[in-house]
């Protein structure tokens, strides 16, 4: 895999399942490992990718092997209110929440925040540089006054912004959420994972534009295909919100800022010079 020019990552990956996978049967035996499988309660996205990694392995090892068809299940993922995603986050330590909120404003992978060093956080013009991973476009993106606060009181040990890896970081998020879920009595938020973050991004910029190709460049994508998703994503959410809304008003050109930052929308300017936002309840 490597010398075909596959990520660490993706290696990473398939080596933890054929570990988890040796530990319930023998590998060695292809018809073990496929009613193994079967009895799994994955989901039928998760077998299908299992089996595929398994054909790898089989392959390379030269022994014959009739891979299990799962057939590829099209659901539209969870997506949380905003409320919950910021919950989760306030509850995280210092650079746990840093972590997250990033995840938030950027939509990007968890690798990718990862990677993340210093010298890719321009805070004069208020952006930041993702380096792509998995084929994605690498992007210059905006991020609030807010999380550069968060980012400018974290130490700074090394190039890097975050040390711990993302497994472990991986951990302590199913940690936190499990916590958070306890606490509020709120099964939601377990079901948010941290590519939800992702998910949450995409979905909210394109109801904030309605452009695909502005979404397509936020969050990476090589093809539209992979960004079409949202379309639909976004019609099933707020096609049943109501029209409640909360409304701000404001003359000062800051605490205007701060809104749009909060997830207000403007909507006009009034003959007095006063600013209308309005953010969906």
């Amino acid at each position: 895999m490597k010398r075909n020019g596959r990520a660490e990552s993706t290696i990473k990956r398939h080596n933890q399942l054929l570990t988890q996978l040796s530990k319930l049967c023998d590998l060695n035996n292809p018809e073990e490992v496929k009613e193994t499988l079967a009895n799994f309660k994955w989901q039928t996205n998760t077998k299908r990718a299992t089996a595929n990694i398994l054909n790898t392995y089989y392959k390379f090892l030269k022994i014959p092997f009739e891979k299990p068809t799962y057939a590829k299940e099209h659901k539209l993922p969870f997506i949380p209110t905003e409320q919950e995603i910021d919950l989760i986050i306030a509850s995280g330590t210092p650079r746990t929440a840093t972590r997250l909120q990033l995840l938030k404003e950027t939509g990007a992978r968890t690798g990718e925040i990862d990677h993340l060093e210093w010298t890719h956080i321009d805070t004069a013009r208020k952006t930041i540089y993702i380096t792509a991973e998995k084929g994605s476009n690498s992007r210059i993106l905006p991020i609030s006054n807010k999380l550069i606060a968060m980012l400018n009181r974290l130490p700074r040990e090394n190039n890097k912004v975050f040390q711990t890896p993302a497994d472990n970081f991986r951990k302590t998020f199913h940690f936190l959420r499990r916590r958070i879920t306890k606490k509020l009595h709120n099964p939601r938020l377990k079901k948010i994972h941290l590519h939800t973050f992702r998910h949450f991004k995409g979905t909210t910029e394109y109801h904030k534009t309605k452009d695909i190709m502005h979404v397509k460049r936020v969050l990476g994508h090589k093809s539209i295909e992979s960004t079409i998703l949202y379309i639909n994503i976004e019609s099933s959410i707020y096609l049943t919100n109501s029209d409640e809304w909360t409304c701000k008003a404001t003359t000062n050109t800051n605490e205007a800022t701060q809104l749009i930052e909060n997830g207000f929308e403007y909507v006009t300017t009034t003959p007095d010079k006063l600013m209308l936002f309005r953010k969906r309840k």
